[in-house]
């Protein structure tokens, strides 16, 4: 019989409540059974003495391509784009997924329980992203959700991918294009009333039944605006995926209520569509009321300095509180795992960090992590 946790004596921040100072929570199998203040524990439970530390829950990066573009690996570990086609909405993540990939170790060792990894950005529509805890060997058994979103992109990655081989796309109208006429052509399968099986209608179909979100690679201001009044035009669950000039359009943002995963934030102005990049943009979404998460884009920014991309957006302006959020209850939030995920309640999944100092706080180290109940690094 598999008896209780308890982690006591540290500061829980549960992000669902204010923080206790000394307080305690009990697992028990794979869940979270209690969080109170004070250290008593029931009879016969196995204690974890978190004195002096801070208790979390396990942070989510909600963007990045760990397991698919594989760390040290070129070709041969790279499956993020198959730049054959510019629509493959068919695509499955967890097809390219290698679960012994050491971005997964280092999201371990930084705190980052679940990750949401995905194909790159080369093609217009480039296939079903899958969101993953980050400890395992079969990855049907880290599943969370799949499929978590439908990836497309806007801008010059896929201008740059086919337009250079003179092929479609070549401009941003062309990329608009060819989204609408894949939706258009979904809309028409759905219609038909003895349909023959079509993979790639299939994932166009679970966005317009609003199944799962479309999630946009948008830098610039114009692209994200092409993606929301794409997003209008079919009636779509829409989330932007970088939003480098999301400050330059968040009333937009705010009145459709469209949430956004802002990030690289740690990084330089690689390309011509994110010279607009500062640290402040967290801090006007929050403002204009945006809903918003920060990923790393793994591996454009390493997996392991998520939390250090969260202490950026402070540098910017945005609160040490909600930048912490963005990487837990507001990521899981967007991705539609709120009630599993993000924050330290009863019932949710014991996915659990013990840091030795403030995570935000960049000499902090992670000392134990828990996922599902089970301690994987400690």
């Amino acid at each position: 019989m598999i008896g209780v946790l308890a982690i006591t004596g540290g500061k829980v921040l549960t992000m669902s409540g204010k923080p206790i100072a000394k307080g305690t929570v009990l697992v028990k199998e794979d869940k979270i059974t209690a969080v109170y203040g004070g250290t008593d524990v029931p009879p016969g439970s196995r204690v974890v003495d978190a004195s002096g530390k801070i208790v979390m829950p396990g942070m989510i990066d909600a963007h990045c391509h760990v397991g698919i573009v594989e760390e040290i690996f070129r070709e041969e570990g790279d499956d993020s784009n198959e730049t054959t086609d510019p629509v493959t909405p068919h695509l499955r993540a967890i097809d390219a997924v290698y679960p012994m990939d050491l971005g997964f170790r280092d999201a371990l060792a930084a705190g980052v329980t679940t990750i949401v990894t995905g194909p790159g950005s080369a093609n217009i529509i480039g296939g079903e992203m899958a969101a993953l805890k980050t400890c395992g060997t079969v990855v049907d058994e880290m599943i969370v959700r799949f499929p978590a979103g439908l990836k497309a992109a806007l801008g010059e990655n896929p201008k740059r991918s086919y337009g250079k081989e003179k092929k479609t796309p070549a401009t941003r109208m062309a990329s608009a294009a060819i989204i609408r006429e894949a939706l258009l052509q979904a809309q028409n399968y759905l219609k038909k009333e003895d349909r023959e099986r079509n993979l790639k209608m299939e994932a166009l179909a679970r966005v317009l039944r609003r199944e799962v979100p479309l999630r946009v690679h948008a830098h610039r201001a114009d692209d994200i605006m092409t993606a929301v009044r794409i997003a209008g035009e079919f009636g779509v669950d829409l989330i932007i995926e970088h939003c480098t000039e999301g400050h330059l359009v968040a009333g937009q943002l705010a009145e459709k209520k469209i949430p956004v995963i802002i990030g690289p934030v740690i990084t330089n102005r690689a390309k011509v569509e994110m010279r607009g990049l500062t640290t402040e943009t967290a801090k006007i979404l929050d403002e204009a009321g945006v809903r918003f998460a920060i990923m790393t884009d793994h591996p454009v920014v390493p997996v392991q300095y998520l939390a250090v991309s969260a202490a950026f957006a402070v540098k910017g302006g945005l609160s040490a509180e909600r930048a912490l959020e963005a990487i837990t209850i507001e990521a899981a939030a967007i991705l539609g795992l709120e009630q599993r995920l993000g924050s330290i309640e009863p019932g949710k999944d014991a996915d659990i960090v013990i840091l030795d100092r403030h995570p935000l706080d960049l000499s902090s180290r992670v000392e134990r992590v828990y996922i599902n109940g089970i301690e994987v690094l400690g």
